[in-house]
C-alpha cells in the first residue's frame, strides 16, 4: 500500500462510498422484495412508491444503469398491475 498522502486519503474515500453504495444496494433489493412478496394491493402500493421513488435516485447517482432502473420498475409495475386486475 502506498504511503503518499493522496493515496491514503483516497483508500479512506473509497472505503466510504463502498460501505454506502453496499447499503443503498441492500436498500434497493429489499424494497422490490417487499413489493414482490405483498399479496394485497393495497400494501403493494404503499412499497411500489417508496421502491420506485429510490430506483430512481439510485440511477440519477449512477449506482445503478438506467436501464437496469428502468428494467426493475418494469417488474414491479407488472406484478402491481397482476394484483390490481385480480
Amino acid at each position: 500500500m502506498d504511503r503518499h498522502p493522496q493515496q491514503i486519503k483516497r483508500n479512506r474515500q473509497d472505503e466510504t462510498r463502498r460501505e454506502r453504495n453496499i447499503q443503498n444496494m441492500s436498500r434497493l433489493r429489499t424494497l422490490i422484495k417487499n413489493v414482490l412478496n405483498s399479496d394485497e394491493a393495497g400494501v403493494a402500493e404503499k412499497y411500489y412508491k417508496q421502491a420506485v421513488s429510490f430506483i430512481d435516485k439510485m440511477a440519477n447517482k449512477k449506482l445503478i444503469h438506467k436501464n437496469t432502473a428502468a428494467r426493475k420498475k418494469a417488474q414491479i409495475t407488472r406484478h402491481l398491475n397482476s394484483l390490481t386486475q385480480t
